[in-house]
């Protein structure tokens, strides 16, 4: 199974469009998308190509591909207009001997770890910053923001095959990996 991990839309038909073209590109699975999808939130800029609609038009039409949790800028309105539930504020995913938490960062993160184990990965978006941090017990994961990154960062995802994670440019140049031991 391959999985595409994307987060941080923030409304941007126009990255959520990229993002698509990148997906069937990879011949991914399923897509994670780690929160944040419809609104840009009081904090941000408005993405380029603001139209949650057309977001929201272009995700439902994958809608059985898709495995979502709630961002900061989730509300019960958005789960209306979307045809994949997007409330959950975490899920678990098996990864052989690891499990993956992935949430989206607002309420678990390094700082307010959900309960892990020896290996496990914490996956979020959140903060528009692609990472890769190994903790000694665990490693967290970001894939940044696809729409609206922070500190330089690429627009970007990232993909899972199994065995190892590989952040990517929406062009699909691979610029961190990280080999699951």
């Amino acid at each position: 199974m391959k999985y595409f991990i994307v987060s941080d839309i923030h409304g941007s038909a126009f990255y959520c469009r990229k993002a698509l073209e990148a997906y069937r590109r990879e011949g991914a699975d399923r897509m994670l998308l780690l929160g944040d999808i419809l609104y840009h939130g009081p904090r941000n800029p408005l993405p380029e190509e603001y139209d949650p609609p057309a977001v929201a038009k272009m995700l439902n039409a994958m809608k059985n591909e898709i495995l979502c949790v709630r961002g900061n800028c989730e509300a019960e309105v958005d789960q209306m207009v979307l045809a994949f539930p997007v409330m959950a504020d975490y899920a678990l995913l098996a990864a052989g001997s690891h499990m993956i938490f992935m949430t989206h960062g607002h309420l678990f993160n390094t700082e307010q770890l959900p309960p892990l184990m020896d290996g496990d990965i914490l996956l979020h978006g959140h903060t528009h910053l692609s990472v890769c941090e190994d903790h000694g017990s665990y490693v967290y994961m970001n894939p940044g923001s696809v729409s609206l990154p922070k500190e330089d960062h690429p627009h970007g995802y990232m993909t899972f095959d199994g065995s190892e994670f590989l952040w990517k440019t929406l062009d699909g140049e691979i610029y961190r990996r990280h080999k699951l031991s």
